[in-house]
């Protein structure tokens, strides 16, 4: 029997899954958590075989808990259930370690069938959001600029951002601008914008 984890933080959602998953004969759903917070401490109380992440959770987002999970719980396969199929998430997930990324609009039988497939050693992604991926190319920002870019997300001045980050505010500038020159937009509003739309934030 699969022992199975589902971290999603719309409850509804959440206990669908488990009713759906828990009618396959060779699955069982053995812990659900809302947050990602909970992931990590409930995937070591119940040491599930495979793990269904959200990427946008409260706390902890989903790709990050993929890594922690990674290193506190390798056997544990991580597979990506998203509705934000976004090339640069698909990327970053992988990354992290996830072994497979599906979008929450397929058939419950593909995610059953996904889960069997990680579990087996194989890595599934869903196929529209692999050719966007392969066409859409690597996420051009460096860590600190993404840094940057997200604290610029709410609007704050470049002196708000400098005490935030610990940098100095012509650092905090000089990583807006080459943000704004590398994904072809006019100022850090469209910056972040486009950011996001591709999963680099």
């Amino acid at each position: 029997m699969t022992r199975v984890l589902i971290a999603e933080d719309q409850g509804m959602l959440r206990g669908a899954l488990a009713i759906l998953l828990d009618l396959e004969d060779d699955l069982e759903v053995v812990a659900q958590v809302g947050s990602g917070d909970e992931i990590v401490p409930a995937a070591l109380r119940v040491r599930p075989d495979v793990a269904l992440l959200d990427i946008e959770l409260p706390g902890t987002n989903g790709i990050d808990a993929t890594a922690a999970l990674r290193d506190v719980l390798p056997g544990c396969a991580v597979l990506i259930v998203t509705t934000f199929g976004r090339p640069g998430y698909l990327r970053r997930a992988l990354e992290a370690g996830a072994r497979g990324f599906v979008v929450k609009d397929g058939p419950v039988e593909n995610l059953a069938a996904a889960i069997r497939q990680v579990l087996a050693g194989d890595t599934v992604i869903d196929a529209a959001l692999a050719a966007t991926a392969l066409s859409a190319g690597p996420n051009p920002l460096t860590r600190r600029e993404r840094e940057v870019l997200a604290a610029a997300a709410d609007g704050a001045t470049a002196a708000d951002m400098a005490r935030r980050l610990h940098l100095s505010e012509s650092t905090v500038r000089n990583h807006l601008s080459s943000c704004i020159g590398k994904t072809g937009t006019r100022n850090r509003i469209e910056a972040v914008g486009l950011a996001r739309a591709n999963g680099w934030l």
